[in-house]
């Protein structure tokens, strides 16, 4: 069986499988961003060593991206952003996300070797990227806010991709969907994301993963789960993200031909946001103190 079509059985038939967290021993990492208030990691490791993620330095203040390689970081912000979203970091370094500009628009961009590219979607009120692939495809999501909801407008999104070529795709949803957002496409080409049946909104209070390959759909949910949203995933086709329980506790996860629920010790939420090839995941957590922290779970 290859990886893809792993992948594929993965969803269809893992959904009544979890396993306990306490299953496999792991070493974790927390992340702060000096001075920050709050910190996340959304990508890498990469070969090269290099996570990425965001922080603030006030409570309810802009957003911007960093890069963390050996211990150093490093703030970036596209020229002209209020607000920057890091969410992807491919093994050649290239970082994708997303920034607000000066008159409150969203655009998608690219930061390829120093230099900034920024990608909207042809007709869409905003943009965001979300992932790209080492050939260069990208991901993404189409926004009815042109804000893309950082003001806290109402926000409903549509996923799409654009080839290595430049084209962008036409915008897609799973069946049924009334919004949904692509999280990460991967060198097969298997596109992972989150959508939701409720109108008018996005993945805020009812969500489910999905899965897209050669056309076909599959339903990725915790189980149990009242939320999951399919935030990552790897070449190998491991799938990481964050679901709600009934008692409403979110917690990260790991699917792999199983589910496995983890917390960031002592955390009350842990958010699992990416996981590279070696199953090293990344995400952001709530500490006792009530402060968002980073953290890098190693297998």
């Amino acid at each position: 069986m290859t990886k893809v079509s792993r992948f594929i059985a993965m969803c269809t038939i893992g959904a009544a499988i979890a396993v306990p967290s306490f299953a496999l021993a792991q070493t974790y990492t927390s992340v702060h961003y000096p001075g920050a208030v709050l910190t996340e990691l959304v990508g890498g490791p990469n070969p090269q060593g290099t996570s990425v993620g965001g922080y603030t330095l006030t409570a309810g203040g802009a957003l911007h991206g960093f890069t963390l390689t050996g211990g150093e970081f490093t703030p970036f912000d596209p020229p002209g952003s209020t607000f920057t979203t890091a969410n992807f970091i491919n093994p050649r370094g290239d970082i994708v996300g997303a920034y607000v500009d000066v008159a409150g628009v969203s655009h998608g961009f690219i930061l390829s070797d120093g230099s900034y590219t920024t990608v909207d979607y042809p007709g869409a009120a905003g943009t965001e990227l979300s992932s790209i692939n080492p050939s260069g495809e990208l991901s993404g999501a189409t926004c009815s806010d042109a804000a893309c909801g950082v003001t806290g407008n109402t926000n409903v999104t549509h996923s799409f991709l654009v080839s290595k070529k430049g084209d962008f795709s036409a915008t897609f949803d799973p069946p049924g969907a009334a919004s949904s957002t692509s999280s990460v496409v991967i060198p097969s080409g298997a596109v992972v994301g989150a959508y939701t049946h409720l109108s008018g909104t996005t993945c805020s209070t009812q969500c489910q993963g999905y899965l897209l390959f050669h056309g076909s759909y599959a339903t990725i949910n915790y189980p149990g789960a009242s939320f999951t949203f399919a935030g990552g995933a790897n070449a190998p086709g491991d799938v990481v993200g964050v679901y709600t329980d009934a008692s409403g506790v979110s917690h990260g996860f790991l699917f792999n031909g199983a589910y496995t629920s983890f917390d960031y010790p002592g955390a009350s939420f842990t958010e699992a946001t990416g996981i590279n090839p070696s199953g090293v995941i990344v995400g952001l957590y709530v500490n006792s103190a009530g402060v968002v922290n980073g953290f890098v779970r190693t297998p």
